[in-house]
């Protein structure tokens, strides 16, 4: 029970970490078109996430695929701006004009991605435990998925102030979020030093 609560703390934990900005930079652009009657498809599209973040760990656990590190810290911010400028075109349209899969897909993706740009740190933790490494995996990934849970509350309830009390549309509100993701991704994107290796 004891390493239950480690990985399961260590899972909340690592989503407010330094490392974990982008992902929360990731699930602000993920919730900011949804409104609280939207929950069910919102806590759908967290779990995806959190199945392919637990997915990625699990193949590099048996050594069956390897990304560089370079590599992924390319691709986390571009799948972010990805995500964003979908909100941007899509913006005040219905969410069954939009559907649920191409951004499902996109987030499965970067839980797969943000999984391997993590494995490398949580194969070392896993040489100390006592118990089935699939379970610690396990562990972890429940840990990430409440924290994550409790991000998307925190940026429902931000949206709701904002649009009930200060008059904000849900579409101002997806725009004013998606834009200032982007305008935090954009710099980390080009600052990449896989431009350098282009070149």
């Amino acid at each position: 029970m004891a390493e239950f609560w480690s990985y399961f703390e260590n899972g909340i934990w690592h989503i407010f970490t330094l490392f974990a900005c982008k992902q929360i930079l990731f699930l602000i652009v993920l919730s900011a078109p949804f409104v609280f009657k939207d929950w069910a498809k919102l806590l759908v599209l967290v779990s995806v996430f959190t199945l392919g973040n637990l997915l990625a760990l699990l193949l590099s656990l048996l050594d069956a695929i390897i990304i560089k590190g370079n590599l992924i810290s390319f691709l986390t911010p571009v799948v972010i701006l990805l995500v964003a400028l979908l909100n941007i075109f899509t913006s005040g349209k219905s969410s069954k004009q939009v559907g649920i899969n191409l951004t499902g897909f996109i987030t499965f993706l970067f839980g797969i991605i943000h999984g391997l740009g993590f494995s490398n740190y949580f194969n070392t933790v896993l040489k100390n435990t006592s118990q089935s490494k699939f379970v610690s995996i396990l562990e972890f990934s429940l840990g990430i998925q409440v924290a994550q849970i409790g991000v998307v509350l925190l940026v429902l309830v931000l949206g709701y102030i904002f649009q009930t009390f200060f008059r904000f549309s849900k579409r101002d509100c997806t725009l004013v979020l998606s834009s200032f993701v982007i305008g935090v991704v954009l710099p980390i994107i080009m600052k990449n030093e896989i431009w350098e290796r282009l070149h």
